[in-house]
């Protein structure tokens, strides 16, 4: 791996983390804690797991469509595309406690992973799949989000 590789896939894995801050700055915290959630909700251990290693993979994602192709205008319009509505989520979900946006936030991020995984597929088939694992954890987190909202219809900000 020569070094602009190195310094490339960094500034990636930068963008990423850049992204991730959002959880941290949005945390869930004591009124999460307090809401009515399905059975089938993951232990609060599995988020920031999950989502580190997830983190990872999009940022190797975007890498190895960059090693192929450059700056690309159309995967890299969808790739931060689905940043940005990634780092939306938390803001809307936990900052301003507005489930109804989160939830329609979360439903094009998961449009936003499908057309990604789409444009990078014809290009690099591994940075395509390295995206799988997102898309599917961004359903659960959907499922989870709609059902946390209709459970507690009194916890969320009026829309």
């Amino acid at each position: 791996m020569t070094l602009s590789s190195i310094l490339s896939l960094g500034a990636f894995l930068a963008i990423v983390l850049a992204v991730a801050s959002t959880g941290i700055l949005f945390k869930p915290g004591t009124w999460y804690n307090g809401l009515a959630k399905p059975s089938w909700t993951p232990p609060n251990l599995a988020f920031p797991i999950v989502w580190t290693i997830l983190y990872v993979l999009i940022a190797v994602s975007g890498w190895r469509i960059y090693e192929a192709v450059g700056l690309a205008p159309l995967p890299f319009a969808i790739f931060a595309l689905q940043l940005a509505l990634n780092a939306a989520w938390s803001w809307l979900f936990f900052g301003l406690r507005r489930a109804d946006l989160a939830f329609a936030d979360i439903l094009a991020l998961g449009a936003a992973i499908l057309a990604n995984i789409a444009v990078f597929a014809p290009i690099d088939a591994v940075a395509a799949w390295l995206l799988v694992p997102y898309l599917a954890w961004v359903c659960l987190a959907a499922g989870l989000n709609r059902s946390v909202w209709r459970r507690n219809p009194g916890a969320f900000a009026a829309g």
